[in-house]
């Protein structure tokens, strides 16, 4: 694995101000929707060598917003995400590994109290000071997930065939983490 510049081992808080946590599906067939999650909590621990850090992460799902209410209504309806009966979903890494020049994040997804494991594509951004006297880190991450493999498994065929929402859904991630003081 090529060296990472300015590289610090250490415990990261996630920067919830600073960091998103959004995705993407395909709606009606002929264009995309998105929506991100206002609150998130985490913490990052980087190892001596990015192979060993770890993250955990809680998304608060009563957080989702696309923009429009009544579509944020339906989506956080037991029709979607029920976020009455699971407001949070979370995220464990399994581990850290190179698939040749990229970095990949495996670990265990939690939504709607179902856990799968996913793989996501992890971009370093880099590591530095902050305007506080602190150290910031920040990181990118995708992943696509099949909404009914979490049990987000509402039927809405479409007249002439297709289906209002696609089974396919992207995750992006952008984070900005802070490091704990010793």
């Amino acid at each position: 694995m090529t060296s990472i510049p300015n590289y610090v081992a250490g415990t990261w808080d996630i920067d919830p101000v600073h960091s998103d946590v959004s995705f993407v599906v395909r709606h009606m067939m002929v264009s995309k929707v998105r929506g991100r999650f206002e609150q998130l909590t985490g913490e990052i621990v980087t190892g001596e060598s990015i192979e060993d850090s770890t993250v955990t992460a809680t998304i608060d799902a009563t957080s989702l917003s696309t923009g429009n209410e009544q579509r944020d209504g339906h989506i956080k309806s037991a029709d979607f995400f029920e976020v009455e009966k699971y407001p949070t979903w979370t995220f464990t890494s399994t581990g850290v590994v190179a698939k040749g020049d990229d970095l990949v994040v495996n670990g265990d997804l939690t939504i709607k109290g179902v856990t799968k494991p996913v793989e996501l594509a992890l971009e370093v951004n880099g590591f530095g000071p902050d305007a506080y006297g602190g150290t910031r880190a920040g990181f990118t991450a995708t992943t696509t997930i099949n909404r009914s493999d979490f049990g987000v498994d509402i039927a809405m065929p479409m007249d002439g065939g297709g289906v209002v929402v696609s089974e396919k859904v992207t995750v992006e991630l952008e984070i900005q983490a802070v490091l704990r003081a010793a």
